[in-house]
């Protein structure tokens, strides 16, 4: 139990971290790998506490008559005697989201089977870019091995320079292998799928794809209001099926992509120079937080122990 608490508030740290950071970073600059490295450590961190920098919680609170004097040893102790039921927990969302992931795969494949049988008349390649043709699944590309572009088939009848950004889009994604990045990411959830800093860390990634793809796009083929207006259109048309990711309307964030797109933010310099050092300076006290655990001698008496 204290290992959730602990592995939750390092990641709501480094959560911090990552805006802080992701503020002052140029506009041109890819987000992406800014919250790889926040995820990245929100995994690894914690183990590395745990054999390097631990720290007796039930002890602290015996020597401390200050601070820590409100803090009740009996509440750690039974908080551990929880760890059968959480293991249980743990277990059963892994399971879960690994029933759920592998559903959603095998239903996007029989949908993209389905439509490939049914267009087979329609063009398989549209500006250049191999597509595949579906009646309303995507825009969105999709496949591990074998990645395609799918676009509804009401994309072909959009005037052409609307056409190419979706279609340039989707190529773009293709291009930077962000469907493999986003895959792969995600599957830290298996590892911790209680992690509520990790979900929100994921979303800002997904975010930082669309955003990143959203800037290549638009510095090619040219105006950010013309492409603000056609993500509006494309939401309006788009119907419901499996989330596919990434795609052209990005998971519903769609919001925050056009402010960035069209309102970035403008830090004053006091912003540009304080924001980088409070990130160091979290960044270094979330590295040097201890790992909390019990005393050896205590731990003997928890039913966990026992075990």
């Amino acid at each position: 139990m204290l290992c959730v608490l602990y592995v939750n508030v390092i990641g709501a740290l480094l959560t911090v971290v990552g805006l802080w950071a992701e503020k002052v970073l140029p506009i041109t600059w890819p987000r992406r790998w800014l919250w790889c490295a926040v995820i990245a450590l929100s995994l690894f961190m914690p183990g590395y506490a745990r054999t390097h920098n631990s720290s007796s919680v039930l002890t602290a609170i015996e020597h401390e008559s200050g601070a820590m004097s409100w803090l009740d040893p009996a509440w750690f102790l039974r908080a551990e005697s929880m760890n059968v039921w959480v293991q249980g927990v743990w277990a059963t969302g892994t399971l879960l989201l690994l029933l759920v992931g592998i559903s959603n795969i095998a239903r996007v494949s029989l949908l993209i089977r389905s439509a490939r049988r049914k267009t087979r008349n329609a063009p398989d390649t549209v500006d250049g870019v191999a597509v595949i043709v579906t009646d309303s699944l995507g825009p969105a590309t999709a496949g591990f091995f074998r990645t395609r572009v799918v676009l509804p088939r009401w994309v072909l009848a959009l005037p052409g320079a609307q056409r190419s950004y979706v279609v340039r889009h989707e190529a773009e994604h293709k291009r930077a292998h962000d469907q493999h990045l986003l895959l792969v990411m995600s599957l830290s959830l298996l590892l911790t799928p209680w992690n509520v800093s990790l979900w929100w860390q994921l979303r800002r990634l997904r975010l930082a794809v669309e955003m990143d793809c959203d800037r290549r796009v638009v510095s090619v083929l040219g105006n950010p209001y013309s492409y603000g207006e056609l993500l509006f259109k494309v939401a309006e048309a788009s119907t419901r099926g499996p989330r596919l990711q990434p795609a052209f309307l990005g998971g519903g964030l769609l919001k925050e992509r056009l402010t960035a797109l069209l309102q970035p933010a403008q830090l004053r310099l006091s912003q540009k120079l304080l924001l980088p050092a409070l990130a160091i300076a979290l960044l270094i006290f979330t590295l040097r937080m201890p790992h909390p655990v019990l005393t050896a001698e205590h731990e003997s008496h928890t039913p966990a122990a026992a075990n």
